[in-house]
């Protein structure tokens, strides 16, 4: 269980956990006002919350193909004060259909070729055989409004991999946010955002989470999650 300062997450039945990469995901891309928002292959439902928390008037759907999953977002959003804003919704989002959004968020698993899990609920969160990119794309494009926004979370080599078949699709990168343990550690991961227009250049920001030491928060990472954690 993890405790945020306006909602829970439950997280026993879901295989992808709450991660702090994840909640920078959640607290960095740009929402707008009102609107609506997709939260593809949601697990516990956590971007979703996040969210609603932050736009509190825009109408949040919540796609997740795992049945436990699917489940225990469900669980979360109804023990939430969002739960009339966020609805979740049990399938693949190849077959979803609906109206398009204004901003689509998605943290998707991204491991090709790495040692299978005997559990088929951790291979769907932490491989993409069911999501390749591709597929990924074309539905982010298929339901995406002409001027609305992508954010996506990944680690670097394998955004540079998106990022390439997205520039075929005719999405183009908007801004990122590289993210590193600390100021002496490699980027780890990227949260970009795509968008129909092309930006030139991107907005391109950093951010580490612990100071060198590697103890302390820094105090980017607190402003950051500060609406959210309940000890900053």
């Amino acid at each position: 269980m993890f405790r945020f300062k306006q909602f829970t997450i439950h997280q026993n039945r879901a295989a992808m956990k709450v991660c702090t990469d994840s909640c920078v995901l959640g607290a960095y891309a740009e929402l707008g006002t009102g609107g609506r928002l997709l939260d593809i292959g949601t697990g516990t439902g956590l971007l979703a919350l996040m969210a609603a928390q932050r736009n509190p008037t825009a109408r949040i759907d919540a796609v997740e193909v795992d049945p436990a999953a699917f489940g225990q977002a469900v669980e979360n959003v109804n023990d939430s004060p969002f739960s009339d804003q966020v609805r979740v919704i049990q399938s693949r989002i190849q077959t979803f259909s609906s109206e398009p959004y204004d901003r689509i968020l998605c943290n998707p698993p991204f491991y090709t070729n790495h040692l299978r899990s005997p559990d088929q609920s951790v291979n769907r969160a932490l491989h993409n055989d069911e999501l390749p990119f591709e597929e990924l794309i074309a539905s982010v494009v298929r339901l995406l409004k002409p001027e609305a926004q992508f954010w996506v979370l990944l680690p670097p080599f394998e955004m540079q991999r998106l990022a390439v078949i997205a520039e075929k699709a005719g999405l183009h990168p908007y801004q990122q946010l590289e993210v590193r343990h600390n100021d002496l550690k490699p980027v780890f991961r990227t949260v970009a955002g795509f968008g129909f227009n092309r930006f030139s250049p991107p907005k391109s920001e950093q951010l580490s989470i612990f100071n060198p030491d590697g103890k302390l928060y820094t105090e980017s990472f607190r402003q950051l999650l500060q609406p959210f954690y309940l000890n900053f």
